[in-house]
Order: C-alpha cells, then structure tokens, then sequence
C-alpha cells in the first residue's frame, strides 16, 4: 500500500530515508525554497501557517496528496517502534514496519501524552486562553451535536494523542480533516487572533490536538473504528528537551496562573 508521511519543517534538518516520508516546507508562501515539497502548491492554506502551525501541512497533504494512508510527523518529532535506541535516526519508523497492519489498522497514533495532575481541560486553561476551547465546544454543539458528549469526556481526561501526530486510512483522513478544518476555520472567524502574541496566535493548532480525540472517540463510540483497529507506537524527541524549564512552566501554570510564553 501507499503510505505518505508528511514531516512537517520550516528549516533544513535531516530527514528518515525511508521512502514513506515526505518532507513538506509548511508555512512555505512567500518564502525562499528548502528544497522540500512546498505547502503553498496547489490547493493550500499556507498562509495561515503563523496560526495553524504544522495543520498546514495536513491540508496540503489532504488537498493533493494520492496515498492508501496519510499522516504527519515533525522534523524533530518521530514515530519509533525503538524509542530508547542510541540511534536515533535508525529507530525512526519504517514502512516495512507496519507494513503487515495496513488495511488491518486504520488509525495509527502516537502513545499518549499524559499530564498527572492536570485535565486537558484545566492544562489548557492554565496555560492559554480557555474561551478558545469554550467556543470550539459552542461550534461542536451547533455543527456536530454528536460530538459533543466525546468532547465533555475528552477534557476530563489527564492524558490524550498530541502533536497532530498520526497515520490514518484514507477514507478516515478525508472524514477528520473536513471535520477539524470546518470546526477551525468557524473558530477563527469568531475569535480570530486580535491582541495575542505570535505565540498565543498558534492556538488553533493546540485545539486540534485536543479534539483529535474528540473526533476518535466518536467514531469508537458509533462503531466506524473498533479499538482494535487504533495502534499506538511510541514517539521520539530528536533532539534533548528541557525537562527542568518545560516543567517549571508547567507547574507555574498551574500553581500561579503564568500562562506559557513560548515553546520548549
């Protein structure tokens, strides 16, 4: 089968030689060449990507891409069946590694972030601005009722599938992303971006990552994926991360109300 995995970059940085990936230039428009697929080629959303991050990529990648599945990952951000592996570049996932789940699997996700003492609810309440996921619920509500008792359930939980990160069967790709970008791009035209820093203006990025699950668990819920046909396969950070800062933030956040200021 035919596996497309979009890695999602602004800069050079080595790529897996694996022959499933494509690295994609996402917020391309109006910039010098990388030398990777540019997300400003055909039908496109590049010029949203200062707001949407690496969706950008996913809507190019569900816009022009031919492929039996279709994902994301990030350049310093990989999927690996090999997660404590001293190399890293050659634990990143291969095709041929999953290649016996295609068809069988129609959903792959990354293994769950989990936050201990906070909901993903009171995490992003504390570290962004809470009307965004509040008005994402009042869309859901309006759009796709549905959704929304997967949604109440979903917040209310202390760990979820992050990053935008997965490989999805076709059919399922194209149902998520009509779904999520109809959902966003009604956000945006209520809330928009007005008076928020560069960083905090990244936010519909942050709220996909949340409602992919609120997208997975209804479709567990009314029967369109069994459970056992989602595989979770461990991530790895390509790159060493600041623990002690990332941690402090995030107990500040929830101890004294310092919203995040930037990425870790």
């Amino acid at each position: 089968m035919d596996v497309k995995v979009i890695i999602a970059a602004h800069k050079n940085y080595q790529m897996p030689s694996d022959n499933m990936y494509l690295p994609v230039h996402v917020g391309a428009a109006g910039k010098d060449s990388i030398g990777y697929q540019r997300d400003d080629e055909g039908e496109n959303i590049s010029e949203l990507n200062p707001f949407f991050c690496e969706l950008t990529g996913i809507y190019w990648g569900w816009k022009n891409l031919e492929a039996d599945y279709i994902g994301l990952a990030h350049y310093r951000r990989h999927f690996s069946l090999h997660p404590h592996s001293k190399d890293k570049w050659n634990a990143v996932l291969k095709q041929s590694e999953i290649e016996s789940d295609l068809g069988k699997i129609k959903v792959f996700v990354p293994a769950k972030r989990k936050y201990y003492i906070e909901t993903l609810y009171s995490h992003y309440e504390h570290t962004h601005y809470i009307n965004q996921l509040d008005e994402t619920r009042k869309i859901i509500e309006e759009k796709y009722p549905d959704y929304v008792s997967s949604f109440d359930s979903v917040v209310k939980q202390r760990s979820g599938y992050m990053f935008n990160m997965m490989i999805m069967e076709r059919s399922l790709f194209n149902d998520y992303c009509e779904w999520v970008f109809d959902i966003l791009f009604d956000l945006r035209s209520r809330l928009g971006e007005e008076g928020l820093t560069p960083f905090h203006s990244r936010y519909y990025g942050r709220v996909s990552e949340i409602i992919f699950n609120v997208w997975l668990d209804e479709n567990i819920r009314n029967g369109r994926i069994q459970k056992s046909e989602i595989r979770e396969i461990p991530l790895i950070h390509m790159e060493k991360i600041n623990w002690w800062k990332k941690g402090s933030a995030f107990l500040k956040a929830k101890f004294t109300g310092k919203k995040y200021s930037g990425s870790f």
